[in-house]
């Protein structure tokens, strides 16, 4: 992982692209949140949440660079499992997934902390440094999005 760390100033600006790309994309076709979806945003703190577009995929797209492609499988943040992706306000939502309240309000918690930090370059600067220091799942922003999902539902 400290390989990995020492590559972070490339890796930055390949990933920041690419998932501008993808929120283009999801912006451009996907569907908005329901009231539900919006409520649930707002819940978990996004500030604008009509701006959130889900989009349904057989699977969450993988970058194709080959040092996002090492990367992302060293860390885990994206693989065939993967239920959803959240680039900006767009958010991939894979098909055998979607309708999945739970997974939305995940997602959505990102989208606020996209707000929070600024953007996509922001976000990920932060948010690819921690999972490579803590590991995908023991990423604070990771960790915030699970606890904020749970308590949607408590």
């Amino acid at each position: 992982m400290k390989a990995l760390l020492e590559h972070l100033p490339a890796l930055l600006p390949l990933a920041t692209e690419w998932a501008q790309e993808q929120e283009a994309s999801i912006l451009a076709s996907g569907e908005p949140l329901s009231e539900q979806g919006l409520a649930d945003a707002r819940t978990v703190g996004v500030i604008h949440p009509e701006k959130i577009r889900l989009l349904k995929v057989t699977s969450v797209p993988s970058p194709t660079h080959p040092l996002l492609i090492q990367a992302g499988e060293t860390v885990g943040l994206i693989s065939p499992h993967s239920s959803g992706l959240t680039a900006g306000y767009g958010i991939f939502i894979r098909e055998d997934c979607w309708g999945s309240r739970r997974l939305i309000a995940h997602e959505c918690v990102h989208c606020a902390q996209y707000e929070r930090l600024g953007g996509i370059e922001n976000f990920l600067t932060q948010y690819l440094r921690q999972c490579i220091e803590f590991g995908y799942l023991g990423a604070p922003l990771e960790q915030e999005a699970v606890d904020k999902e749970n308590r949607v539902f408590e």
